[in-house]
């Protein structure tokens, strides 16, 4: 199946790093690190959804989402800024942006923002909103597990985390790594947490013989399923 097209406006290079490197298995992520060169991109080429940051050079996000929207008024567009005041999020709605993510943000929250919109403008389902995870189907759009009658409901941050483990299962990962996708951060109380979360996992899981989350000493967790 055909992978989405991105296109993804920003300027600072480690996070355009960060996110590219996240999502260029799932979706076809075009990068462009200032506005023009994003806009010549939009009319040259076909996109399925926009990242924009706001704070790029040449022509601004605020600008660049404006003649996009000149042009295509169906086109999902995400702003993905460090401008974190209310006024510029009521501005950027304003102008036609279907949401707006405030730095720092968690890349799971990101991937599920985008797989939500994609299915809105009925272009293909790049990522399944179903996962199996031992005897439950797990939504992590709604953060539930389910297996017959029986229903759990999931915190924001334990299906992020658990999503976070399953499109990586059976990988050894940094807690470093966890910390910066999930938290933003990797500071000693965000870890502290992320303690706290797997444990709570492991007592949702207690009775799924066949999943396991494991400690790696001095590096961080492997998720395994055995099949």
């Amino acid at each position: 199946m055909e992978k989405s097209k991105i296109l993804y406006a920003e300027d600072d290079e480690t996070i355009a790093f960060l996110i590219q490197d996240s999502l260029e298995n799932y979706y076809d992520i075009n990068h462009y690190s200032n506005g023009r060169s994003a806009l010549e991109a939009f009319h040259k080429q076909s996109f399925d959804i926009c990242l924009l940051d706001i704070m790029i050079p040449e022509i601004n996000g605020f600008d660049l989402a404006k003649q996009i929207r000149e042009d295509n008024t169906e086109i999902p567009i995400i702003f993905i800024s460090a401008k974190a005041l209310k006024e510029d999020r009521i501005k950027g709605l304003k102008i036609g942006a279907d949401d707006y993510l405030v730095k720092p943000f968690s890349i799971e929250e990101l991937m599920l923002k985008i797989e939500v919109f994609l299915k809105r403008s009925r272009k293909t389902q790049i990522l399944p909103l179903q996962y199996k995870v031992g005897k439950f189907s797990f939504d992590p759009e709604n953060y539930t597990l389910t297996c017959g009658n029986e229903h759990i409901t999931l915190t924001q941050r334990e299906s992020e985390l658990l999503l976070y483990f399953i499109r990586r299962k059976n990988t050894v990962l940094k807690r470093q790594d966890i910390l910066q996708s999930i938290w933003g951060d990797d500071d000693y109380f965000m870890g502290r947490s992320l303690d706290v979360f797997i444990s709570r996992l492991r007592k949702i899981l207690i009775h799924e013989s066949n999943i396991l989350i494991e400690n790696i000493h001095g590096i961080g967790f492997r998720f395994s399923e055995k099949t």
